[in-house]
């Protein structure tokens, strides 16, 4: 169909109907008849449904409803640009300039997703607290891991009932999980082992109080609760109880902060290999490198300057462990994250996200740092 059916009829009729041959009545078909149908005085024009949204109308009546959607036929939309070039014959159509330079796209700057004011400010305040309850008096320093393991606790388990419907019983975990720390600052690993199993028994007897619709889930997800966050914490009150113990456990938590930094600064300036990209899409075989370097650097001073009878070249060994285990750690609670769909723990740490989120890379370096210590120099 072309621009002509709409202003003039064709024997064919206005819509493309079949010619059905002479009708009774009707003038013969000759040269006069022809010239008459062809003068444009007499010629009756097609009516023309204006665009409702170029004309003005109103966007909500049904007819723009279905103007939206798309013209009829193919020469719509070159009809109604043509009739839109008459209505204003100043406005000339734009030619795409083909030949003109096109500006380059701004560069997008790196964010590293996260308040880092407020994460310097919080991380900042909790060193200062670790610190000040490490040097004055180990009791105290006890005592601020069993809170953190407290709240981590209901962190999980709270995450847990929220996103899986798990209901991890939080009172024999919080209770178990303080009495397993403590157990192990006092009488060492085998309290430790006795408390980590006298809580496994009491997380399956209070969950009896409720039907027994997922009990196996819920006291299964309470025995893991009870190892993953109080049993590996316990390590880091076995270092302290050697001479020196405050001096252990400063090198264990500069080793693995030194190696969450050194994975961050170096894969936010050059990662671009993706470490695990199911599991933490933002970590970098770049900031791999980048940890496990700057760690074994920490461990070699921390081991001679800080240690008793310890080496540079056992500095090394440790700080290439420590970057393996904080690297597995932060990969296994991403895990755990991923399967709960959220992003934090909490939102207790400004910048941070909860306790969880700090503890991650910190809980599973704590045996490692504790048994390498021991097997270099001793248990102290």
């Amino acid at each position: 169909m072309n621009d002509t059916s709409w202003g003039a009829p064709s024997r064919a009729g206005y819509w493309g109907a079949p010619d059905q041959g002479p009708v009774q009545g009707a003038a013969p078909v000759g040269p006069a008849h022809d010239a008459h149908a062809l003068n444009p005085s007499e010629t009756q024009p097609m009516p023309i449904v204006p665009d409702v949204a170029a004309s003005g109308g109103h966007q909500d009546d049904d007819r723009g409803a279905a103007q939206s959607s798309g013209p009829l036929f193919r020469d719509e939309t070159a009809h109604a640009a043509h009739a839109a070039h008459s209505s204003n014959p100043a406005q000339k159509p734009q030619e795409p300039m083909t030949g003109a330079p096109q500006p380059a796209p701004a560069p997008q700057k790196k964010s590293a997703g996260r308040d880092l004011g407020a994460a310097i400010g919080v991380g900042v305040g909790l060193g200062a607290v670790i610190l000040a309850s490490l040097f004055f008096e180990k009791a105290v320093f006890v005592g601020v891991i069993a809170v953190a393991v407290v709240v981590g606790l209901w962190e999980l388990t709270s995450r847990l009932q929220e996103r899986k419907a798990i209901k991890a019983p939080l009172v024999p975990l919080a209770v178990g999980g303080a009495a397993m720390v403590v157990a192990g600052y006092v009488r060492g690993a085998e309290g430790a082992w006795v408390a980590m199993a006298l809580t496994a028994l009491a997380v399956l007897v209070w969950r009896m109080t409720e039907p027994p619709e997922g009990y196996l889930k819920d006291v299964t997800a309470g025995v893991f609760a009870a190892f993953y966050v109080p049993f590996l914490a316990t390590f880091v009150a076995l270092m302290l109880t050697a001479d020196d113990g405050p001096q252990r456990v400063l090198t264990f938590l500069i080793l693995t902060v030194v190696s969450d930094t050194g994975a961050y600064a170096v894969g936010w300036r050059f990662g671009k290999h993706k470490l695990a990209p199911r599991i933490s899409p933002g970590k970098t075989r770049e900031g791999l490198f980048g940890a496990v370097a700057f760690a074994m650097a920490a461990g070699a001073l921390c081991m001679h300057f800080m240690i008793d009878d310890g080496t540079w070249w056992q500095g090394l060994l440790i700080g290439l462990a420590v970057a393996a285990s904080a690297t597995l750690g932060d990969l296994g609670e991403s895990m755990i994250k991923r399967d709960l769909g959220i992003k934090d723990m909490g939102t207790l740490l400004p910048g941070h996200g909860g306790i969880m989120d700090r503890l991650d890379s910190l809980l599973p370096t704590a045996p490692v740092v504790w048994l390498l210590l021991v097997v270099f120099v001793g248990s102290g």
